[in-house]
């Protein structure tokens, strides 16, 4: 039976749709639901040789922490563990690419693929690689199951500091929670 079948122990999301925003000053992040309240806090650990992101509740605390496999991991995975139970919940797998951004979910133990979250726009991507010039661009990205089915996606707008709505429409075996989580470390890592 896999992890994601259940939901954190910490904390269950129900909404289909989540506004997140990242702080000005460095990599932390809260989570929306569609009434305006905060359902989840996330930040990046500083001055760390493994990276670290511990997300918390909105009373703070513990839900779950999100641990780079490595250190200095550019194209690794990074593994979701519920804080409650102590239990890898799925490991979110970079894929280094020269011109998108492809991301895996996976289940901790059996390795199989959960979910995909890949760039929604080859061209964007490129055109902020080449030059910071175009960094203003918002990302976007799909979510799809591990069969190529559409399961949500994570849509950048213009601001001043990052902003996604990360809508998660059909998620059968793709945990919330995950998906959210997800969006968080990826603009963290990604430098987004």
């Amino acid at each position: 039976m896999s992890r994601t079948d259940d939901a954190l122990a910490g904390i269950e999301l129900t909404d289909d749709e989540y506004r997140v925003v990242q702080s000005l000053v460095r990599n932390k992040y809260r989570a929306y639901d569609s009434s305006g309240d905060v359902v989840l806090k996330g930040s990046q650990k500083m001055f760390r040789l493994k990276e670290e992101f511990p997300f918390v509740g909105p009373d703070g605390d513990p839900v779950f922490t999100v641990t780079a496999g490595g250190i200095l991991d550019v194209a690794g995975n990074y593994t979701l563990t519920d804080d409650v139970t102590g239990e890898p919940v799925v490991v979110l797998d970079r894929q280094w690419t020269m011109l998108t951004d492809k991301w895996t979910l996976r289940d901790p133990d059996d390795e199989s693929v959960i979910a995909r979250i890949e760039s929604g726009s080859t061209l964007a991507d490129l055109l902020r690689y080449a030059s910071d010039v175009f960094s203003f661009i918002p990302h976007s990205y799909e979510i799809t199951d591990a069969g190529g089915g559409h399961v949500g996606s994570i849509d950048g707008r213009f601001s001043l500091r990052d902003e996604y709505t990360v809508r998660v429409e059909d998620t059968g075996d793709v945990p919330k929670e995950a998906v959210i989580a997800a969006a968080m470390v990826i603009d963290a890592i990604e430098g987004n």
